[in-house]
């Protein structure tokens, strides 16, 4: 738990700088480079930075550190009861195939809470804060939930498969890093087989659009294999329309995080029947009774971007 909880011991804290380093050169290339000749189809990006935006995106990041903790010492605890006591084998972590292996796996976990996020109103209620905004840059990827709750649930077979817990935090350290650099518009397409393999800048920038052909698509951490196997995977055609399909079209932070969470409580409250409770909490974003409450309050949650 010592180590855990040692920043020096987890590799995001060693990639914070180059994060800011990353942006400043982004805002650098942004103001001095003619970009008549880069990337979407011959379009010229947009200048992508507003300073509000920017600063709550970095807000919510910093802030969203402590609740990434509480999640590692939530969930570590467990993990080391069901690693200790009911995992099926102990694999050595002083192989490489192990930390491919892991690497591979929390890959796959992340697709998959990802997908969940998504595609459940509970889950999108806490990850929608990170699609808030309207550009598409590297302080956007800083844009974090400060409800990673569900991640719990998805790494929960790790420690079960003989994955020392320790290290699944180090791995999704390394998945992190590795998405932040992907949330930039300044980066084209790259070599076609990166491009079939690697979640590339052009695959986030379809996940983070809200125009009808790009919803729910590209989940991927560092491999978009995962999103062409399981049928999620959409090319970039054209320049995204980025942020939700209804703007929140404010940059206080609270409301970011926890408006929808208000609302589904309103939804569930003014409901008419226990299965509308439950379509309120874990129906698609979007849900809807075949008939509206009567109560004011109902408002559906804005579907997924």
């Amino acid at each position: 738990m010592q180590d855990l909880l040692d920043p020096l011991k987890n590799p995001v804290t060693y990639a914070v700088p180059f994060f800011l380093l990353t942006i400043a050169i982004e805002l650098a290339a942004l103001k001095w480079l003619d970009h008549d000749d880069t990337v979407l189809g011959g379009q010229r990006p947009p200048t992508g930075y507003h300073p509000k935006d920017a600063r709550t995106s970095m807000g919510m990041g910093a802030i969203s550190l402590f609740f990434s903790l509480a999640l590692k010492v939530g969930s570590f605890l467990v993990y080391i009861v069901a690693f200790e006591h009911f995992a099926l084998w102990e694999l050595p972590t002083n192989t490489w195939w192990y930390w491919v292996l892991l690497i591979l796996g929390v890959d796959l976990a992340f697709y998959a809470s990802h997908r969940f996020v998504h595609r459940v109103n509970i889950g999108w209620a806490a990850h929608q804060a990170h699609h808030s905004s309207e550009y598409m840059n590297f302080a956007t990827a800083l844009r974090q939930k400060w409800n990673p709750w569900f991640e719990f649930i998805f790494w929960l077979p790790l420690p079960f498969l003989g994955f020392a817990p320790w290290t699944i935090y180090v791995a999704f350290g390394f998945n992190l890093i590795y998405q932040f650099f992907t949330h930039t518009e300044l980066v084209g397409k790259l070599w076609r087989p990166i491009e079939f393999v690697m979640n590339t800048p052009s695959h986030p920038r379809v996940h983070h659009g809200s125009d009808p052909e790009y919803l729910d698509k590209n989940y991927a951490g560092i491999l978009i294999i995962w999103d062409r196997i399981f049928g999620t995977f959409v090319e970039e055609r054209q320049r995204p329309t980025y942020g939700l399909t209804k703007p929140v079209n404010t940059y206080n932070m609270i409301k970011l995080q926890y408006g929808d969470y208000a609302q589904i409580v309103r939804n569930v409250r003014a409901a008419r029947t226990f299965k509308d409770k439950l379509g309120f909490l874990f129906g698609p974003p979007g849900w809807e009774p075949a008939s509206h409450p009567d109560d004011p309050a109902f408002e559906p949650i804005r579907p997924a971007a």
